[in-house]
């Protein structure tokens, strides 16, 4: 199964949706879609779309996905990689009215840069991408909060 996680942005992202629809239409994906599709409004017979999903049943679906497709929203990204996921990441952009600007894509590059995720900056190569995660071995995330709280507590003391 694969989820696919737009977050709870104002903004609507169907661009990851038309593309990902088309996928399917190509049977370039075969497996079941489940979409949390947060404020964007998308219809498709190839994927079972909510708005959003109570929090049980997200984090059960998080469980047991094959592949998270998600937005470039740090908070998406993390709760995958905790549960060892395969994660192919995709910046909302502000050019397209996605987001307020282009943050997404420095996260998505961090991410890309220590080895956690795959991104996908041209969703016109989603099919490469896709395949790509056959080969794509996850690392194993590892939190800074240890380091973060340090760096607080010591600036406190």
């Amino acid at each position: 199964m694969i989820l696919v996680i737009l977050g709870t942005q104002d903004k609507p992202f169907n661009r990851l949706l038309e593309a990902v629809d088309k996928a399917c239409q190509k049977k370039i994906i075969k497996d079941k879609v489940i979409v949390q599709a947060g404020t964007t409004k998308y219809e498709s017979k190839n994927m079972e779309i909510f708005d959003l999903i109570p929090m049980n049943k997200f984090n059960s679906l998080v469980g047991k996905a094959d592949l998270i497709i998600t937005h470039g929203g740090v908070g998406s990204i993390i709760q995958g990689l905790k549960k060892g996921k395969k994660i192919i990441a995709v910046p909302r952009l502000k050019k397209y009215g996605e987001h307020t600007n282009d943050h997404q894509l420095q996260i998505i590059d961090e991410f890309t840069r220590q080895g956690y995720i795959i991104p996908c900056k041209d969703l016109n190569k989603l099919g490469e991408v896709l395949e790509n995660v056959k080969t794509f071995k996850t690392k194993k995330y590892k939190s800074n909060n240890t380091k973060m709280l340090n760096i607080i507590t010591n600036f406190i003391d």
